[in-house]
């Protein structure tokens, strides 16, 4: 341990901890843009970019301004984060930073949201004492989920680290020099000319509005004001425990009934829960499961929940593409159910029917686009939502959205178990495919539906359960660059597994890029993640092929899972793409 001053105050820090972790540790506050949180690790990939939080430090009779985030503590160093001098270097960073800013603040997707606004605040920023050239860059709107504007990019370079780091896609990097330098793809490309997996983690982590998700809000207004439409809304697992957030609740606050009567109030015709597909999600996979280890296909099988993830596969490991489930993602298998079963129950024409996705994730913006996730030419999901955007269209509809008295979910696809609940956490859906499973393959009911072994946020996961007499070699990651490392074992034959499923965001959904903005605070995620648990310990039906709407739907329209008809309504293909074509321009 080493003793230290900061503030006049005696304080002790470990030998090779930075000012900033010291600071914190001991309640001081100390300002950061490029440097952040994921997890317990303090990612700062090229530190002392920002300068924001510099701090004083004593050497005699004199102070030397240094940067707390990257300055390694010694002994007897007498720091000050309080003092003129750092409180002054700090308000002329931010000055400098806004100089190049776009003042356009009352029109920006992250008003009240943006963490350069906040320090613009916080250190009195009045009046524009630098004015000089400015950046035009215009936007990229080439993807179907992350728009990118890189007059507002202030080089804190955290999308850079996040895709780096994290979730090793190293699609950012410093292009450019001197004042012309931004964080882009290779060469400026535009996100569709580059393997992008859309995971949108540089978008939660983006302190400003450099980086959005593609704007949804209008279309969806437009479809519930036309008369000739019926709109059909459904909403995913991890929403349910984030939306309340936007509305000043702790993370993790449960509001399932809430968001239905909030949809109601939007003018939505039905509201449904995403959590009735994950439950046929798991009838299908399970189905395949079954198959896959009794010789019909590859080992190991792969979840294919997520888009992000499935994008990661099919540049980065093109000779892999065919062991993933050939499962559509839950809200595609609702909307060519909805299209189809529903629309035929209902008596209504499917041209009219119109779906809505409320997703804690903007990579099903590009999934729901994909042509081959689609039943006879018409797309399964029209529009996705991302949860800040219902929160947005909430607010906009002037809902006291906490005062609301809770709703169910409508008939007939709103029936759901505590298995769907958990697809929303990393773990959760293996875990439900293995209690429906251990059903079908054993010969009697198990005596627990609790896989703890695959709980938890441990990077990857690893267990041996017992299905029926057979033991099953299974594994689950979550983030990018954990899915690397397990991809790489199955690749080279180091690992053997039977069933794997992978999550592109840490946590899993629940942490997605169309969450509320937590910065990957632990402590959130943990919140959500237990709720989650929560909210399936109290189902009183928890496995999937018990659910009577499921079981109803098998009966009247699918046939048995894996049949016919239930392949060609609910399952897709991938595709092995070119890495070095989506690289070199």
């Amino acid at each position: 341990m080493l003793n230290i001053k900061i503030n006049g105050k005696e304080c002790q820090g470990q030998e090779g901890q930075t000012i900033l972790d010291v600071a914190k540790e001991n309640g001081y506050h100390i300002p950061t843009l490029c440097h952040f949180k994921i997890g317990n690790e303090g990612l700062c990939n090229h530190p002392v970019g920002c300068r924001v939080c510099m701090v004083e430090v004593k050497r005699g009779e004199n102070g030397v301004l240094l940067p707390a985030c990257d300055q390694v503590i010694s002994e007897g160093m007498d720091i000050a984060t309080d003092s003129r001098m750092a409180i002054n270097a700090r308000r002329t960073v931010i000055e400098l930073i806004m100089s190049n800013h776009p003042n356009d603040c009352l029109y920006c997707t992250r008003n009240k949201k943006c963490e350069l606004q906040d320090l613009a605040s916080e250190y009195n920023v009045q009046n524009q004492r630098f004015v000089g050239k400015m950046t035009h860059y215009g936007k990229d709107t080439s993807s179907k989920s992350i728009v990118k504007d890189l007059d507002k990019c202030i080089i804190c370079r955290r999308c850079e680290t996040v895709c780096s780091k994290m979730q090793t896609v190293n699609i950012y990097s410093a292009i450019n020099r001197g004042f012309e330098t931004v964080i882009s793809p290779a060469f400026g490309n535009s996100f569709q000319d580059t393997p992008c997996t859309f995971c949108g983690q540089c978008i939660s982590v983006c302190p400003t509005a450099a980086l959005t998700e593609v704007p949804a809000i209008d279309p969806v207004w437009n479809m519930l004001n036309d008369e000739d439409k019926i709109v059909l809304v459904q909403t995913a697992p991890a929403v349910r425990v984030a939306l309340a957030e936007e509305f000043g609740a702790q993370p993790g606050t449960i509001s399932t009934g809430k968001m239905v009567a909030a949809l109601r109030r939007l003018g939505f015709n039905q509201v449904f829960d995403t959590n009735f597909a994950a439950d046929l999600t798991i009838m299908e996979e399970a189905t395949e499961i079954a198959g896959r280890l009794n010789g019909e296909g590859r080992l190991p099988i792969l979840t294919s929940c997520c888009p992000a993830w499935i994008n990661f596969i099919e540049y980065q490991f093109p000779t892999l593409v065919d062991i993933p489930s050939t499962c559509k993602s839950p809200h595609q298998m609702f909307g060519a159910i909805a299209k189809t079963y529903w629309a035929e129950k209902m008596n209504v024409d499917p041209s009219k029917i119109v779906t809505v996705s409320i997703m804690p994730c903007v990579a099903k913006k590009y999934e729901s686009a994909r042509e081959e996730l689609s039943v006879d030419g018409n797309l399964d999901v029209d529009i996705v939502l991302t949860t800040r955007e219902l929160a947005q269209m909430i607010k906009e509809a002037g809902i006291n959205y906490m005062a609301l008295e809770e709703e169910d979910f409508d008939a007939l696809m709103g029936e759901s178990t505590g298995a769907g609940t958990i697809f929303g956490t990393t773990g959760g859906v293996l875990e439900a495919a293995l209690r429906t499973a251990a059903a079908w393959l054993g010969n009697e009911e198990p005596t627990s539906l609790d896989y703890t072994e695959v709980r938890g946020l441990e990077g990857i996961k690893e267990a041996t359960v017992n299905i029926g007499g057979k033991e099953l070699r299974v594994a689950a990651a979550h983030g990018l660059g954990n899915a690397r490392t397990l991809l790489e074992r199955v690749e080279n034959g180091t690992n053997e597994y039977d069933v794997v499923e992978i999550m592109a965001c840490p946590g899993g959904c629940i942490n997605g890029g169309g969450q509320p903005y937590d910065h990957g605070n632990p402590e959130v995620v943990k919140a959500r993640m237990a709720s989650m648990y929560e909210m399936d310990a109290n189902k009183v039906i928890r496995e999937s092929h018990k659910n009577p709407e499921i079981i109803a739907l098998y009966d009247d329209y699918l046939g048995k899972p894996g049949g016919e008809k239930a392949h060609h309504l609910l399952h897709t293909h991938y595709i092995s793409k070119d890495i070095n074509s989506k690289i070199v321009k």
